[in-house]
């Protein structure tokens, strides 16, 4: 007798089974978003609440762009397959 669950198929068979595509640049862009974060943060925390907000926006645009890139990527790839 099988236990439930056993016909399921291995990780490692799915993750064989299908290539996944891999964007270097998507990972820069969560560490650049990151990163303008943490510097809007640090400048209000010190008082500079005009620096602060133009580092906001900052983010907000190269977050934009950092989802931007993973949905062209993901249409891009998408179409080939």
């Amino acid at each position: 007798m099988e236990k439930m669950g056993t016909a399921e198929p291995n990780l490692e068979d799915l993750f064989d089974q299908k290539k996944r595509v891999r964007n270097p640049l998507v990972p820069i862009g969560a560490l650049m978003t990151a990163g303008v974060l943490t510097a809007g943060l640090i400048s209000f925390r010190r008082g500079n609440s005009q620096l602060g907000q133009k580092l906001m926006r900052a983010r907000v645009v190269v977050q934009g762009a950092t989802v931007a890139l993973m949905v062209g990527t993901a249409y891009y790839y998408g179409e080939k397959l």
